[in-house]
């Protein structure tokens, strides 16, 4: 019997990517095999997304190329989107089976002869009952791998579906993670990213209730001593949940890397509000203080949110002059766009769309700014970088520990491997020089 292929795309995030590639390997061990998504499969699976237009837009694109290669081939569609728009995406010309946040790592129960249905069928829970936890980790490339340790959120931000798309905050357990990360190490990855939906949260859910029995804390403290990860990278975490203890122990940790990424959605405290994030800007000001007081070589990104309904000009520019103020080294900037079943969708004070792009213009220029400013300090340092796995017109590309992107001319042999450098210039395309130290065997 022929074997048959599967193809996978992934819409949005690092957790959608770690649980993309945990979902591959189920369909391994069914004894399928993993083609690109370009090649000819039976089966091609779109892992969506819903948290910006853009992806909605995106997935019947996605359909078509698949439908092109193949016009015979099962399309399944999973992930965030999945849950919150089950019978739309149902609909698209093409798909044959829908399945929503709980059915999604059950996916292979759900392929029977994989002939193609007349209509899409979908099997989606109520979100209430996504209520228990499924590990993942994702090894994409050689270099990094992201492991989600947190799934799903308890709060209420007025513009946001994720609840809506993932369910209460849980967590998997301590051993898990630790065995997780083991079997990334064997792997010869060097560096792990934490992902998850809000991980600052982790410990919660842990066993099924909201009893911590670990915190957030004792998962990096734990993590820390995984031997054979070289680095350990936070994605991100909220500006509440980020303690001073935390901070402290990455200023001191062996693997944990000087590099955080704390959203902020907005520099105004009224619109914090409105948004119902759970801090005022002078709490972040904190934050980024105490990092740069502890680590004064620390990468600092920040999410920002332009285009809120409310935002008026000077409620705009009171963001983007305390972003400039702020010591941050580059900006992730999202377009508010509204979302059905969200409190922001209803509220007045909707900001105009050519408005929107503008201030998002003017907020990726800062960001420009803040990571060439960035890059500039940390020139004529001695850093560690990690190098990638991909020629990039004869170039090899890595990061530094404190995430300063940096080229060489290409070498295979540095694919993989950790090298401590000097750094000396900023190239016209804006990525760092250096000079080569030593290399660091492990």
């Amino acid at each position: 019997m022929e074997t048959k292929k599967v193809a996978f795309y992934t819409l949005g995030c690092k957790l959608n990517f770690s649980e993309t590639s945990t979902i591959s390997r189920s369909f391994n061990d069914e004894g399928f095999q993993r083609v690109d998504f370009k090649e000819k499969a039976d089966i091609y699976v779109i892992n969506t997304c819903s948290v910006t237009e853009n992806a909605d837009k995106r997935f019947k694109t996605i359909v078509k190329q698949a439908q092109k290669v193949n016009p015979e081939a099962f399309v399944a569609a999973i992930g965030c989107y999945a849950q919150l728009k089950p019978e739309e995406l149902a609909d698209v010309n093409g798909v044959d089976l829908v399945l929503g946040a709980t059915e999604k790592f059950k996916i292979t129960d759900y392929l029977n002869d994989l002939s193609k249905n007349d209509f899409g069928e979908v099997h989606s829970c109520e979100i209430e009952e996504a209520d228990f936890y499924v590990g993942s980790y994702s090894i994409g490339d050689r270099t990094r791998a992201f492991l989600k340790v947190q799934d799903g959120c308890d709060y209420k931000c007025t513009y946001c579906t994720i609840p809506l798309a993932r369910g209460i905050s849980r967590s998997d357990t301590m051993e898990n993670v630790l065995k997780n990360a083991q079997e990334i190490s064997q792997k010869g990855i060097k560096e792990i990213v934490l992902t998850g939906v809000n991980i600052g949260d982790y410990g919660k859910g842990e066993f099924g209730n909201k009893k911590h029995e670990h915190t957030f804390l004792d998962l990096v403290t734990e993590l820390d001593k995984v031997k054979g990860i070289e680095r350990l990278r936070i994605s991100s975490i909220e500006p509440n949940l980020l303690k001073n203890e935390t901070i402290d122990l990455v200023s001191k940790s062996r693997a944990f890397v000087p590099h955080f990424h704390v959203p902020l959605q907005s520099g105004s405290n009224e619109l914090l509000k409105r948004m119902k994030r759970r801090y005022m800007r002078e709490l972040y000001v904190d934050r980024v203080s105490k990092i740069k007081q502890v680590m004064p070589h620390a990468c600092i990104g920040v999410d920002v949110i332009v285009g809120f309904p409310g935002e008026t000009d000077e409620l705009f520019l009171e963001t983007y002059n305390f972003l400039n103020e702020l010591d941050i080294s580059y900006l992730h900037v999202f377009t508010y766009s509204e979302r059905d079943n969200t409190e922001a969708a209803e509220m007045d004070g909707v900001v105009p769309n050519n408005i929107r792009a503008k201030r998002s213009k003017m907020l990726r220029g800062l960001s420009v700014k803040k990571r060439r400013a960035f890059y500039e300090s940390q020139l004529n340092t001695d850093r560690v970088v990690l190098f990638e796995g991909e020629n990039k017109q004869g170039y090899i590309h890595g990061f530094t520990e404190n995430y300063v992107k940096v080229k060489a001319p290409w070498n295979p042999e540095l694919v993989n491997t950790l090298h401590k450098v000097k750094l000396t210039k900023i190239d016209e395309d804006g990525l760092v020089r250096f000079n080569f130290k030593e290399a660091l065997v492990h």
